[in-house]
C-alpha cells in the first residue's frame, strides 16, 4: 500500500489530533473536502462495526466515535480526511452498524429513529433510507443510510423489530412487503418471499 509506513509512524495520536481539530465544531463538512491522497493506513472497519488498527481492535470508544466523523466514502473506497490530508481505510461492509431502534407514532405518522455503535442517532426518512440486500443465506440484510453514502448494517434483533413492524402494499403493480417512516415505504421484497424467509 502506498506510504503505509509513513502514514503510520504518526500513529493514532497524530490523526486523532488532526480529527480533534477538524471536528472543534461539530461534525465537519467532510464532502467538501478534498486534499491530497497520502496513501492506505493499516486501519480496518470489520464486519461486526469493530475499528481495528495494525491488527487490534481500537478499545477507546470515544476515538472511534471520532474517526467516524471524518470517515468518507468516494466510490467503494473509503478513507479518513481531514483538511490537508486524505488516508485509505478498509470497510468489510458497512463502516456502521444500527444497534437500536425506537419508534414514534402509529400509521402513516410512524417514525423509526435508529442509533448507530458510534452514538448517531438517524431518522429514517426520503433522505436516510432503508435497503434491503439478498443475504447468502437467502435471508435479507437491512441497511440504514446514515450521510454521505455511508451506511449502517442494521443488526438481526431490529431486522425482526421491523418485519414485525411491516405491512403489505401495492408498489408498481406487485404485492412488497416492506416497513414506514416518515410517510416513506421501504420495501423489503415480495411478500411471498418474506412470508417464506422469516
Amino acid at each position: 500500500m502506498a506510504n503505509q509506513g509513513q502514514i503510520s509512524s504518526q500513529g493514532l495520536d497524530g490523526l486523532a489530533s488532526a480529527a480533534r481539530t477538524a471536528t472543534s465544531k461539530g461534525l465537519p463538512p467532510v464532502h467538501l473536502w478534498n486534499p491530497d491522497f497520502c496513501g492506505d493506513i493499516d486501519m480496518r472497519i470489520a464486519a461486526d462495526g469493530t475499528w481495528f488498527y495494525m491488527g487490534t481492535p481500537i478499545g477507546r470508544p470515544a476515538l472511534v466515535r471520532l474517526f467516524s466523523t471524518i470517515l468518507k466514502r468516494e466510490g467503494d473506497k473509503h478513507f479518513l480526511v481531514t483538511p490537508v490530508e486524505k488516508v485509505g481505510i478498509r470497510v468489510d461492509d458497512a463502516p456502521f452498524m444500527a444497534v437500536e431502534m425506537q419508534r414514534d407514532g402509529t400509521g402513516d405518522d410512524q417514525r423509526l429513529h435508529f442509533r448507530t455503535n458510534v452514538d448517531d442517532w438517524v431518522e429514517c426518512d426520503s433522505a436516510h433510507e432503508l435497503r434491503f440486500k439478498q443475504a447468502e443465506d437467502g435471508g435479507l440484510m437491512p441497511y440504514l443510510h446514515v450521510r454521505s453514502d455511508l451506511w449502517a448494517k442494521v443488526t438481526r434483533p431490529i431486522y425482526y423489530d421491523l418485519v414485525e413492524l411491516g405491512e403489505e402494499r401495492i408498489v408498481n403493480g406487485r404485492d412488497m412487503f416492506g416497513v414506514s417512516s416518515a410517510g416513506v415505504f421501504f420495501a423489503m421484497a415480495g411478500a411471498e418471499q418474506v412470508r417464506d424467509n422469516v
